[in-house]
Parts: C-alpha cells; structure tokens; sequence
C-alpha cells in the first residue's frame, strides 16, 4: 500500500521511519502493522491501568474548564475501545500482519 500514488513502497517507507525520523525498527514495524494484535493488547492494557490508577477519581468528566485537579477517563474508554477491536480483527489486509499471513506459502 505505500507504493501506491507514488509512495516508496515497504521498505522506503520503513527507512524514512528509521533512518531519517530516528525510529526504532520494531516500532516503525508496528506503524506498517505488523504485531498488531500484540501492539493493540498493550495500549488497552496501559490505558487500564492509567485509568484505575490515576483518572478513576476524576470521574467520566472533561476537564474543559481547569478547575479540576485532573482529568477524566473518557479518552482512556475510547482507546481501550479501539484497541479491543483492533485485537479482534487485526491489521486488515493492507497491513504487515495481513500480507504475511497471506503469503505463508
């Protein structure tokens, strides 16, 4: 997918993502999606966390106004909410994951 419209293709992306913005390989490799699964089960595991450590007292409330002490937990939701369904369906087919799994032959 990062060949179309004039893209680099797979590893010229993978070497701007190293190479030129200082990325680690392992994380410029969770960008194109591969281990999404594994990267998504982390996220929700650290916003949990975040959220019963540190938000809970705060409550379901926007912080709009600064009078607070801090801040809810209605981003860590939304997070956790995604990366649930990233653990379900995986990547898709245009990431990492999906092209290999296809090409196990």
């Amino acid at each position: 997918m990062f060949g179309w419209f004039g893209g680099y293709g797979l590893s010229g992306t993978l070497n701007f993502f190293t190479d030129t913005m200082g990325v680690p390989l392992i994380f410029a490799l969770l960008v194109v999606g591969f281990l999404t699964r594994i990267a998504a089960f982390g996220v929700a595991c650290v916003m949990a966390e975040a959220t019963f450590m540190v938000h809970l007292p705060n409550r379901f409330i926007m912080n709009w106004s600064g009078q607070q002490a801090g801040e809810g937990f209605e981003f860590h939701l939304l997070a956790i909410a995604l990366a649930l369904a990233l653990l379900i369906t995986g990547g898709g087919k245009a990431s990492l994951d999906g092209y290999l799994s296809r090409n196990k032959d």
